[in-house]
Parts: C-alpha cells; structure tokens; sequence
C-alpha cells in the first residue's frame, strides 16, 4: 500500500490567515472529484501544540501537532513569519533543518523564506519573498541570491514563492509535480484560478490601482480567443483584429493588464498546453510542438527548456517512467 504524502504547515501567533487557508485548501480537502487517487494527509503545526495563536482579524487558530511532525513530513511548509527580519527561534530552524535531512521538500510562502534563510537552507541558492521583503532578507542574508521579481522559485528540495496569492502559484505548482496537469488543473478549476499565471511580481509593484478601460475587455476577447486557437498561427496584429484595437493601443493595454507581452504570453500558454500532452505518452515531441501550435520542434524545445528547465523529452520521461510521490 502506498504511503501517504504527509504535509505540514506551520501555524504561529499573529499570523495572516490567508496563507495558511490556502495550504488548506489545496492539499487539506477531500478532492471526491479525483476518483480514488491518493491525496495529501495535511497536518497543522505549531511550537506549543493546543495553545490558542491568535490570527490577523481577531480570532485564534489552535494546532494540534507540534514541531515534531512538521519535522517527520514529506513536505514542510511555513506560510510567513511573524515579524520579517526578526530571529527565528532555535526549535523552528532545527525541526526545518531536520525535515531537510530527512529528505522532505521545504517551501516557504511570503515571507516564510526568512524561516528558511535562518536555517541555512537557502544558502548560495536563488530565492523570492514578497517585493517589499526582499532588500531586507537579502541584506540579512546575504548568501542568498533574492530574485524579487518571480512569482515562485523551484530548487528542488526547496521552493519559495512570494506574496499572499504567489502562494497559490506554488502549492499549485507542487500538485502539478506530484501528479500532473490534469489532477492540477482540476484542482485550480475548484480553485477558481487559473493553473499558472504568466509573468512575475514585477507587475505588482507600486502598481497604481485605477479604473479598467473598455479596452480591456478586448484584451480579455483576444485572450480567449487566442487559447481556442492555440494550434493557428498567432501574432500581434492577428491578437489585435480579435481584441477590435490598433496595435499599439493593443500592446499597451495588454502588457499593462499582464504583465508580459502578448506573444510571450502566446508562448506560455503553448508550453502549458503541452505538458498533459507530454504525460499522456501519446505522440512524439514533434506531434506535441505541432498539436500547440509551434512552427517548429527547434522553437518548442527552445521555449520549453527555457520556462520549465528541463527538456520535453526528460519532462515526459519524469511522468510515465517515476510515481507521483506518495
């Protein structure tokens, strides 16, 4: 019988909720609509098991497991911490420090990668935190290359994301590794998210927060659009006709709304739409690049390795030659 993946999440006292409602959505829900498919054991640790913590908007959480189990899981998570830059206590970097070398995957939401930075863990590595944390955890730590402007990072054995909703991004992320496109994207659709969003925080910085133009419903025109018809040729001009705009006014409107420009997000969406395709075993990577509407295997390979740091071929292999962790 296959081991359940256990993953902790670490609850402490004046914490935001959000983060921690998130982790418990994403892996703490029966998923009925999955079949029998083994899901995740969630548990909700703390430094003082049974002791009330209170949460940002006046109420208290209560864990019922302590350090020793976020210490025994699968995977670890710490969705913030108290005070950004402040000391982290002893018996957190030690129970972090001893899931690492046990084996468990550790990931930090927000500023939770300054739990992690205090461990060592993140140590001559890349990582992110909410932008408005990220001179701070770079000059306490200074061994740490911080990229401010991701939504998450992917080490391997250990993974941060930035704000509040980046952790979404990530736990998504993390599903997707476990068990595929397919079971992840049924869980953003309960979600009501979509399975990956393009570009990084830079978007959000100092963003000024102001009126939609009508335009814009154009953008979101274009954009559906675009997704049905993933397989055609795409380009601006074709984007802008669909969107009932001038391309400039296109282009303009478009990178402002997402972040990136319109044929990157073009790009990424294609990449996405190979993944289940790659884990089907069906096909060969040439019928994949066409089947999403790359004019070239060349192209595909080339945009693929670049966004997901691995080749098609070694992605599928992952897939269909390993089991999902259990």
């Amino acid at each position: 019988m296959k081991k359940t993946h256990v993953v902790a999440v670490l609850a402490f006292d004046a914490m935001a909720p959000f983060e921690l409602g998130v982790v418990v959505e994403v892996f703490g829900l029966t998923r009925p609509e999955l079949g029998d498919l083994p899901w995740y054991e969630l548990r909700v640790c703390a430094e003082e098991p049974g002791r009330d913590l209170r949460a940002v908007g006046g109420f208290t959480v209560r864990a019922e497991y302590g350090l020793d189990a976020l210490a025994a899981a699968d995977t670890v998570i710490v969705p913030g911490v108290a005070k950004a830059g402040a000391e982290v206590s002893p018996a957190l970097v030690e129970a972090l420090l001893q899931a690492h070398a046990q084996g468990a995957r550790l990931v930090s939401i927000c500023s939770g990668a300054f739990a992690l930075a205090a461990a060592g863990l993140l140590e001559g590595r890349r990582a992110t935190t909410h932008w408005r944390y990220a001179r701070a955890l770079a000059e306490r730590h200074p061994g740490v290359e911080v990229d401010p402007d991701v939504l998450y990072v992917d080490n391997g054995d250990v993974l941060t994301s930035a704000g509040s909703a980046a952790g979404i991004d990530l736990c998504l992320y993390l599903v997707r590794a476990d068990h595929g496109a397919v079971v992840a994207n049924a869980v953003a659709r309960r979600f009501v998210v979509p399975p990956h969003r393009e570009g990084g925080q830079v978007q959000f910085i100092e963003a000024a927060v102001g009126e939609v133009s009508p335009e814009d419903d154009g953008v979101t025109q274009s954009m559906n659009w675009a997704l049905r018809h993933l397989r055609t040729p795409l380009s601006v001009p074709a984007l802008a006709r669909a969107a009932r705009m001038s391309q400039r006014s296109y282009l303009r409107h478009f990178t402002r709304r997402n972040g990136v420009s319109p044929m990157r997000w073009v790009i990424a969406q294609r990449v996405a739409a190979s993944l289940p395709l790659l884990e089907s075993g069906e096909g060969t990577v040439d019928e994949v690049a066409a089947a999403v509407g790359f004019d070239s295997t060349a192209t595909y390979r080339h945009h693929f390795t670049r966004r997901m740091r691995t080749t098609p071929t070694a992605y599928r292999k992952t897939f269909i030659s390993v089991p999902a962790r259990p």
